[in-house]
């Protein structure tokens, strides 16, 4: 159930606990004493400039080092028995946010021939099953359409059997064949993103073949008998396609195409039309298409666009044309071209590039065209009918605009039919629940087909959401999206605030639902999302501007994001806490070190906060492609300006605020050891007495643990971290 507190309440609940909490925190501390790293120098040298890193011997690529693994079970213990105190109050958000979900549900039927595939999940159980039902007949697809309940369901495959032999368990793509008889899908479980494929009978469940090892979950039926899959390198890039017939072992499949320069990674993906295969070749600046008739697998992978620096592409197909989205230098924020099936040169523009609108991505029916934009930080969907394949293609006038409800939101893209004219899409906000919808692109009507469930009397009127704007220190409004309980906030500075930032690989962290925030907002939490540079939520140069050399521009807007909340009596100092996860995490490192005033409490998850030293390392994961995100510092230039913010380079001793900090042992995206070495420096230089914690998951990755309940009891512990350090954490119940 949802524990509604009443701005009196929390007042008086404040004020009766503070003494209490704070004699408790004294005695807790009084108990546990951080862990200490030992120190060893090793010095590193470049352009004459040396640094020494007294913590590098925390990174052992094996995960198998007794000292280390020791230090990191030391840092759990110490970070268990500070938070235990409040345990009482964990556990009370926990069964908070597990109150609000119904359990037992399914996900909004996607309808696929004859079936409607679905996910199921169960009371009690961590993970989902998938499942199909047969449709009662093969009628023209409508908005009204609904899923019968007869005939009976079928479980194609129970994730939770499979779960019960790993602490780690993930389904990272799930594909049916396309006569449906066989499903094939890709399991990690460790955590690092190192998939085997498995391919069962849908009907049946029994394997069909050996699994494939050591693979990507980027996978792609070619028809009926055979797959196309893509592996990873020594420095987990994925870099070669493979085509696998099945009943044979894959020591003996085809590699399709081999990418050889390690600036470059592969990707994979099906048509709308599900004729063709498109294989993208894609660094952080240029990408080309390889494409793969479906019916023709033996001629192999053709050329479809080729490897300009600086043209980005992505292509779709529908009729006798490939649908092409192209970016340049020129068309910045992209536009969109159409060219013949047999001359690709031949190109048609559909819709020319424009300054104020970034076109994100495209989706093809059989006789509508499909644009998701973004224009002035918020994202747009609009439809547009096309000619009968064989007419000529022409530019597009007159699309059709889908209407949203909120001030701030988030709408994606979800499967839809191809020769349909039912366009599916994904809609919530920080208010409103995720919500699928049905649109019918002929009439304009747009139907509810799915919302989430929001168990413990949760009533969206009761939240307000805006957007703010912030003026950069260089004069640039940076758009901040906001939430809050209208009845417990009061705009007098005396609120508590979480602002979250992320700005990097032109990402759109757009305004989405989560239902365990709601344990803050109705708390008196306001929740902020400052939309900062080095994201892509203003377009193209709006990324340009926060990377490389300007990426301190990332840093500075989250800083007068801050500021401006503070002005306008969001919260005050004392009252200000951040967030931010990955490249986040950089985010949050990198302020806290230039700013630590401003913030009373910092939470950086899985944070890249060894900038300089991993991207100077080519055998770490993903650093050879990220040399075009973030520069290369084997130049001076980007040497000395990576060291001018990279958060473990620039530790220094002064006050910090009181942090939380978090990792994955089997990370392979940002390697544990980043903030490993930052907790360390940090215990080593910080000159408060302010809480800093370290938790390494032991069995997890990048996304932490992969259990739908074990998710919900990290958002309760780190509400509880927010809330023990402001103050906020009642006295235990007595007895």
């Amino acid at each position: 159930m949802i524990s509604l507190f009443p701005a009196a309440q929390i007042r008086l609940g404040v004020a009766c606990v503070r003494l209490s909490q704070r004699f408790r925190s004294k005695a807790s501390m009084a108990k546990a004493s951080p862990p200490m790293a030992k120190k060893v120098k090793h010095e590193m040298e470049m352009f004459g400039d040396v640094r020494v890193d007294n913590y590098y011997w925390l990174r052992d690529d094996s995960r198998s080092n007794p000292e280390i693994l020791s230090h990191l079970q030391q840092e759990n213990t110490y970070t268990d028995a500070i938070i235990s105190e409040s345990k009482h109050l964990e556990d009370e958000i926990y069964a908070e946010i597990r109150g609000r979900i119904k359990e037992d549900d399914i996900s909004a039927p996607v309808r696929k021939g004859l079936y409607y595939y679905y996910e199921r999940t169960l009371e009690g159980k961590e993970y989902v099953q998938h499942c199909r039902r047969l449709a009662q007949e093969d009628a023209v697809p409508s908005v009204d359409d609904i899923m019968a309940t007869a005939p009976p369901e079928h479980v194609i495959l129970d994730e939770n059997v499979k779960a019960k032999e790993h602490a780690f368990y993930k389904v990272g793509a799930f594909k049916v064949s396309p006569n449906h008889k066989l499903v094939a899908y890709a399991e990690d479980t460790k955590g690092d993103e190192i998939y085997t494929i498995h391919v069962i009978d849908a009907e049946t469940r029994s394997p069909v073949g050996e699994p494939l090892v050591g693979v990507t979950d980027n996978i792609e039926w070619v028809g009926d008998e055979a797959l196309l899959y893509v592996t990873m390198d020594e420095i987990l890039r994925p870099y070669k396609v493979w085509f696998h017939k099945l009943h044979t072992n894959q020591s003996t499949d085809s590699c399709f195409y081999h990418e050889k320069d390690d600036m470059f990674s592969l990707d994979l993906e099906a048509s709308e039309s599900k004729r063709y295969l498109f294989v993208g070749s894609e660094s952080k600046t240029t990408r080309c298409i390889f494409y793969l008739d479906i019916s023709k697998p033996e001629k192999g992978l053709m050329v479809l666009t080729p490897r300009l620096e600086g043209i980005d592409t992505s292509v779709s197909h529908r009729g006798n044309h490939f649908f092409i989205k192209r970016r340049s230098n020129e068309a910045y924020n992209s536009e969109l071209v159409a060219c013949p099936l047999n001359d690709v040169n031949a190109t048609t523009m559909l819709l020319p590039h424009r300054e104020s609108v970034k076109i994100q991505d495209i989706r093809l029916f059989s006789d509508h065209l499909v644009v998701y934009e973004r224009e002035k930080g918020l994202p747009r969907v609009t439809c547009y009918s096309l000619p009968a394949v064989g007419e000529p293609l022409e530019s597009l006038q007159g699309g059709q605009t889908v209407d949203f409800i909120d001030p701030v939101y988030s709408v994606e893209p979800e499967e839809s039919q191809f020769s349909s004219t039912i366009l599916r899409f994904s809609y919530s906000s920080l208010r409103t629940p995720p919500s699928t919808y049905d649109y019918d692109m002929n009439t304009g009507v747009s139907v509810l087909k799915k919302v989430e469930t929001i168990l413990g009397g949760f009533d969206s009127s009761k939240y307000v959401t805006k957007r703010e704007w912030a003026i950069a220190k260089d004069g640039t409004h940076v758009p901040i999206s906001i939430a809050y309980r209208k009845d417990l906030v009061k705009l007098d500075g005396s609120d508590p605030l979480l602002l979250y930032g992320y700005g990097s690989y032109e990402m759109c962290v757009d305004p989405r639902f989560k239902a365990s925030r709601l344990s803050l907002l109705d708390r008196g939490f306001t929740y902020a999302i400052a939309h900062i540079r080095g994201g892509g939520e203003m377009g193209r140069k709006w990324y340009e501007n926060g990377k490389y050399l300007h990426k301190k521009n990332t840093f500075t807007d989250f800083i007068d994001c801050a500021e401006y909340l503070i002005e306008k009596k969001y919260c005050t100092k004392e009252k200000l806490c951040i967030e931010g996860r990955s490249a986040g995490g950089l985010l949050i490192g990198a302020v806290v070190n230039m700013r630590p005033d401003l913030f009373k409490a910092a939470i950086a998850g899985v944070p890249f906060v060894d900038v300089l030293t991993t991207m100077l390392d080519p055998t770490i994961p993903l650093t050879t492609a990220e040399w075009e995100e973030w520069g290369d510092p084997r130049k001076e230039e980007f040497y000395y300006y990576m060291k001018s913010y990279s958060p473990v380079d620039n530790v220094k001793a002064q006050n910090y605020p009181a942090i939380l900090i978090t990792a994955g042992l089997n990370d392979s995206r940002v390697q544990y050891f980043e903030p490993a070495k930052f907790v360390a420096k940090l215990r080593e230089m910080k000159t408060d007495k302010n809480l800093l914690l370290f938790k390494c998951e032991m069995g997890a990755g990048h996304f932490s643990k992969s259990g739908r309940f074990e998710k919900l009891q990290e958002d309760a512990f780190t509400h509880t971290f927010l809330l023990k350090i402001l103050n906020m954490v009642p006295a235990p119940p007595r007895g």
